[in-house]
């Protein structure tokens, strides 16, 4: 399953590039072409980066890359008697 999330990871982030290139070098008299290649840029942008933090959240529960740093606030319960 993490392959084929791969592959569509490539494929979106790809899409945006290529959509986001079309936007920008689109002729300024063609609204509509700046406007659905701008969509489909920032579609491609969202399923690339959802795909990233899917591939990202794998790779820390299987052990492949190290947990991000997480602050350990124990020591404020124990200061203020309450839950953070």
């Amino acid at each position: 399953m993490m392959k084929i999330i791969a592959i569509i990871n490539v494929v979106a982030w790809s899409g945006f590039w290529a959509f986001g290139y079309l936007a920008f070098s689109a002729n300024a008299e063609s609204e509509s072409q700046i406007t659905t290649a701008a969509i489909c840029a920032a579609i491609g942008a969202a399923i690339g980066l959802w795909t990233y933090l899917q591939l990202v959240r794998h790779a820390e529960a299987t052990g492949y890359a190290k947990r991000a740093n997480r602050a350990d606030l124990s020591h404020l319960e124990e200061q203020y008697g309450e839950s953070v």
